[in-house]
């Protein structure tokens, strides 16, 4: 038997439905996991706030409280930062948003493969695990505190879900260079890719939090590339900052983008041949 065979560590499953909770609990502790129980809402909560787990598997419609309910309790009020994995029937996108909105960090839908639970779960925990640097990370006017879970923007708390937390640690630390798709969910689940509107969902609540109450967005999609964190307004080229005038025989003006583009070359038909000028311009021009 492979280390990969048995896993350690402390489950809280989150389950009405006996049947699939005795299934799902036997098989995780035959992978060598701690399973904890419950069987509505409200006592999946108070353990989930009372104890620490590796990850919580839970279930999106429960008596008392919903799972939706229980996951944005316990990522706004107890700020506890574990992994949530949410097991549903519903399967459209709306429900998909709905549940990563509210803090879970993946998304599987019923009837499912109880392998494939498996290896999302061990990815989840095993990407968690490896969250070790606290260090604040700061691009333009926004701070990311991973130790204290806490996103501010000109000095407002901006509320992000951990996953949101996660690809926002990823873009920060690499700004602002462009992060694949791909890498970045590597980075995240690891081998047990989620399928093709995970990470969409979760950009787009991104960047709900972060850019919607503020005039100059940071998070930009790069089409066929991937993302990046940025502040624009404070990207020059180098050595724009460098050239007031330089010989040009064919072209009258340079625009130097504030996107990352190439300069723009004009040329005026009315001026004479002879001066680079250098102009900042918006992204969006």
């Amino acid at each position: 038997m492979t280390l990969r065979d048995r896993q350690s560590g402390l489950i809280l499953l989150v389950e009405d439905d006996r049947q699939i909770a005795e299934m799902v609990g036997v098989f995780l502790e035959r992978r060598g996991y701690s399973v904890d129980y419950a069987a509505d809402g409200m006592t999946g909560l108070n353990l989930a706030v009372s104890n620490s787990y590796d990850a919580i598997v839970l279930d999106l419609r429960l008596a008392g409280i919903s799972g939706l309910e229980v996951c944005r309790r316990l990522r706004r009020e107890a700020r506890k930062a574990y992994p949530v994995l949410m097991l549903t029937a519903c399967d459209t996108l709306g429900d998909k948003l709905q549940g990563l909105d509210a803090g879970a960090d993946d998304y599987m839908v019923k009837p499912f493969e109880i392998r494939e639970l498996d290896a999302r779960l061990y990815a989840l925990i095993r990407r968690n695990r490896r969250q070790v640097s606290n260090e604040k990370l700061t691009v333009g006017n926004m701070t990311l505190d991973p130790e204290a879970i806490r996103v501010t923007r000109d000095g407002k708390e901006l509320r992000v879900t951990p996953t949101g937390i996660k690809i926002l640690a990823i873009l920060m630390r690499e700004s602002p260079r462009v992060v694949s798709r791909r890498d970045i969910e590597r980075e995240i689940w690891g081998d047990a890719l989620p399928d093709s509107d995970t990470l969409r969902s979760h950009i787009y609540n991104l960047r709900q939090a972060i850019d919607r109450l503020f005039d100059r967005p940071l998070l930009h999609t790069v089409q066929s590339s991937g993302y990046r964190i940025v502040d624009l307004s404070a990207v020059l080229p180098l050595d724009a900052t460098m050239v007031t005038s330089l010989p040009l025989p064919r072209f009258d003006s340079v625009r130097f983008r504030t996107d990352g583009e190439m300069p723009v070359m004009q040329t005026d038909p009315h001026r004479s041949a002879g001066l680079l000028e250098v102009e900042s311009i918006s992204a969006g021009s």
